[in-house]
């Protein structure tokens, strides 16, 4: 049975100001570096209203509505803007997630890869912020659990920057386990090992500027792994942002297609061993083109070998 790999056109009508990093140019990368592959193509639904407010309060939502432009651009902050399409993009990425989840749940697909945009794991609960607008992993994590009735997940979340948003969005959540590697100092300025959460769900892993492919494993292997490990989710979410890249032009992180290949084998093993290889990945950053398209490649043909 293939892996799912989840998407729409909707996702490239967000559009952001000429020279902004989070350009469609970068969807379009990743799906023409998925090209040729054997993976069972999924249109990505619209999240129902009610997957949104999982995470979000119907005001935030609302307020997106309002602020959304008929025309031309708007901007929430100096990072985040919306278009005409944005709302409807953002719908898609969500929809896409709980559409993910309930393909590798219901013994549809093996895993699955969600390639969206806009990405999600810094829209906290009440804030749009770092090209964000839904919590997207988020979504995906609480339908998982009060839809589908399982009682732990794990999201992981290896982009270069820390999911400030996803960790606002389930820490009070013990049933969420959420793991972030990433690069520190570095936008959005959280993410210390000091942040636990309410329960003791949140492991941070911050990596100095400059670490390799070694430092990423180690931290991987001696933390994240075996947290994990013990935590014995029932589902395993990944926010998989290829900015950690060596080539990525917004970080720091020296990170190869090889580093993505290692840890998708890994988290692999972990959901092989405890939830029967159910993990569905979603986009999150990436952006310089070329290594945007082989990172998400090197990844999804991951989940193939795994999932066959």
């Amino acid at each position: 049975m293939p892996t799912a790999l989840l998407t729409h056109r909707d996702c490239a009508g967000h559009i952001t100001p000429s020279g902004h990093p989070e350009q469609v140019a970068r969807l379009d990368a990743v799906l023409t570096g998925l090209e040729g592959l054997d993976l069972t193509r999924v249109s990505a639904p619209m999240a129902a209203e009610d997957d949104i407010l999982r995470v979000h309060p119907r005001s935030y939502l609302e307020g997106l509505r309002r602020f959304a432009p008929e025309r031309g651009l708007r901007s929430l902050d100096a990072d985040t803007h919306m278009s005409p399409g944005s709302l409807a993009a953002a719908f898609r990425a969500a929809g896409a997630v709980v559409r993910a989840v309930d393909m590798v749940l219901g013994g549809e697909a093996p895993n699955a890869f969600c390639a969206v945009r806009p990405p999600g794991h810094h829209a906290e609960r009440e804030t749009a912020m770092g090209f964000c607008l839904f919590g997207t992993v988020a979504i995906g994590a609480k339908h998982a659990l009060d839809h589908h009735g399982l009682g732990r997940v794990a999201i992981v979340d290896f982009d270069v920057h820390h999911g400030n948003g996803t960790q606002d969005l389930v820490e009070d959540d013990p049933r969420i386990l959420f793991c972030s590697t990433h690069q520190m100092p570095l936008y959005p300025g959280t993410g210390a090992p000091d942040e636990t959460g309410p329960h003791d769900t949140v492991l941070n892993v911050p990596l100095p500027s400059g670490a390799g492919g070694g430092q990423f494993q180690d931290a991987m292997e001696t933390q994240v792994l075996p947290r994990i490990e013990a935590f014995a989710p029932e589902l395993i979410l990944v926010s998989a942002g290829f900015d950690a890249h060596a080539a990525d032009p917004l970080a720091g992180l020296l990170l190869t297609e090889n580093d993505f290949t290692w840890v998708t084998h890994r988290l692999c093993d972990l959901a092989d061993r405890h939830c029967g290889g159910k993990l569905v990945s979603s986009l999150e950053g990436g952006y310089d083109l070329d290594a945007l398209g082989h990172s998400a490649r090197a990844h999804v043909e991951v989940l193939m070998e795994r999932g066959a």
